[in-house]
């Protein structure tokens, strides 16, 4: 069938009535049919709204010519899978609220992620696996949720956390013949024993590891070229030792000192722990350069090799630090101009892809690893930017805005433009759907929790996923199915709530031994009604049981 209709390729660029898009146009139908098995009639349907008259009838005439002469080769050879480069650029404590098109009234402009939702799809009911950082990492990665194996983040000089045993999606893409790269935020572990001097000493609780207590000239096992990763540059976590430039697997740029902190951030703490330093080590400097370096990366690619760039930003995770171009280009004080700074990185992405013709084969996801952190509270009541959007809850919660996250995609001529979907999708669905778009079959054992959100993406069938289990630690579980989420806690909250917050916005102690919401009615999460529909409780529970012991229902 793709044959069928790439031989009709002259007549659509002859005609050229369809916004001026003929090779994007057949693209489309070429891969629905391949993927999707439909029938020609079902392609033509599908896209006919998009036609003019005249150039629908001529394709129609031209498919009928052809299908005679193609119909024996196209059934009995294999459609060609599709491989579109792929970029996944993943915010750090980026809130739902922070995205200037999904908030009317966002104190921050993100003229390029608008832009990259007006030409892509914006999903509204995206959600991360955790409240945090590393083990949202480790869920998209993997496609398991990261409670089957630990709830916390990789601490400084942690050992890796992905399982050697399984399959990462960077592993799955690459043995389909791609190129890959992570550039940015690490934060799943290396194997530091390996170049340890006296491996299993402990670090001083107050100063951490002296510099001398590494041999950095050594390489470092287990970080990402033992996943997947046939390149990587980075300083694995911006506020964590050591405070240094990785390239591949070892550090390039000797710490020789304890880290000082010394100018003051442009909000909130550094929140950096102690341990080895390169000599005036710019924190300034890390975003441009991993910016720098993402795009260069982009620029060495070329059309006749799919490329797979994994791009963890380190903003606008603390310590919040705008370089002087950015500061006070939002009204959301320095966590708003970082985030001006994030959006630019996005934008430069965008514009490399685009400077090197991939724009049109690429598909591009965009999110964040967990919801804002608590410095949102005090933006709120300063400058009246809520990062949450209209959510409850931050960066650790079991609350909403813990775990929704922004969320575009976009591969012009496959996914739809302009559009916005509110159906509940898990970024541990990224690994089931870029397989099944790869027409790739996932290994025995692997990615577990994971569901083929392609038919959604495209707008072609219903979502996949009904069920979504949020945890942070091993104290508090969510369980989300249809509308209606049930918080095993006592409080979804994990991060401080400040009273003039519960008090501005009507949120009122609970009485219960946990919290039910129906999110369709209360996406603020202020009416628990766990009093009320003790039979839902009782449902959601037994499924949450399910989930946990049984796995993934499917």
């Amino acid at each position: 069938m793709t044959e069928l209709v790439e031989g009709n390729e002259m007549i659509l660029r002859d005609a050229d009535r369809w916004d001026g898009h003929a090779e994007s146009l057949d693209s489309r139908f070429a891969i629905s049919m391949a993927h999707d098995k439909r029938s020609i009639p079902a392609c033509l349907a599908r896209y006919s709204a998009n036609l003019k008259a005249g150039v629908l009838f001529t394709i129609i005439l031209s498919i009928q010519a052809y299908a005679w002469e193609l119909r024996a080769n196209a059934e009995s050879r294999p459609n060609a899978a599709p491989r579109p480069n792929i970029v996944i650029l993943y915010a750090d404590d980026m809130g739902y609220g922070d995205l200037g098109v999904q908030n009317p009234d966002s104190k921050i402009p993100t003229p390029n992620l608008d832009r990259l939702a007006r030409e892509g799809t914006r999903l509204t009911d995206a959600h991360s696996s955790s409240g945090v950082c590393t083990p949202s990492r480790y869920a998209m990665l993997m496609g398991r949720y990261h409670w089957r194996k630990f709830h916390g983040i990789v601490n400084s000089f942690d050992p890796p956390v992905l399982d050697q045993e399984r399959t990462t999606l960077a592993e799955l893409v690459r043995a389909q013949g791609y190129n890959t790269a992570c550039i940015g935020k690490w934060h799943l572990g290396w194997e530091w024993a390996a170049i340890q001097r006296a491996p299993g000493k402990p670090a001083n609780a107050k100063e951490g590891y002296p510099p001398d207590a590494f041999d950095w000239s050594k390489p470092i096992p287990g970080g990402p070229l033992a996943h997947g990763f046939d390149d990587y540059f980075g300083d694995d976590v911006p506020n964590f030792p050591p405070y240094a430039w990785f390239e591949n697997d070892r550090v390039i740029t000797e710490p020789t000192v304890p880290l000082v902190n010394g100018t003051p951030t442009a909000e909130g703490g550094w929140e950096t722990r102690p341990g080895p330093a390169v000599k005036d080590w710019d924190f300034w400097a890390v975003m441009p350069k991993l910016t720098d370096r993402a795009v260069e990366w982009i620029e060495h690619q070329n059309a006749e090799k799919p490329f797979f760039l994994y791009f963890p930003f380190t903003s606008p995770h603390a310590p919040i630090i705008p370089t002087e171009e950015f500061v006070g280009r939002s009204k959301a004080n320095g966590y708003g101009d970082f985030m001006v700074q994030t959006d630019d990185a996005v934008g430069r992405v965008l514009r490399a892809l685009d400077e090197k013709g991939f724009t049109d084969n690429t598909l591009v996801i965009f999110s964040s690893d967990n919801g804002p952190e608590q410095y949102a509270y005090a933006r709120l009541n300063k400058f009246d930017h809520r990062s949450m959007g209209p959510l409850r809850g931050l960066k650790r919660d079991l609350y909403e805005g813990g775990h929704r996250v922004p969320c575009i995609v976009r591969w012009p001529g496959m996914i739809h433009k302009e559009r916005v979907c509110d159906d509940l999708i898990s970024q541990i669905d990224w690994y089931a759907t870029i397989a099944a778009l790869l027409q790739v079959e996932i290994p025995d054992g692997n990615a577990e929790d994971s569901f083929n959100q392609w038919p959604l993406l495209t707008g072609t069938g219903p979502g996949a996923r009904t069920s979504v289990v949020h945890n942070t630690n091993a104290n508090g579980y969510a369980i989300r199915h249809g509308d209606w989420v049930l918080i095993e806690a006592k409080s979804g909250a994990v991060t401080k709530v400040p009273e003039w917050f519960e008090s501005k916005f009507g949120y009122s102690p609970n009485a219960y031994d946990g919290e039910l919401y129906n999110l369709k009615q209360d996406l603020a999460q202020k009416i628990n009604l766990y009093g009320e529909f003790p039979e839902r409780v009782q449902e959601l529970s037994t499924l949450l049981k399910t989930i946990r012991t049984s796995g993934t229902p499917r």
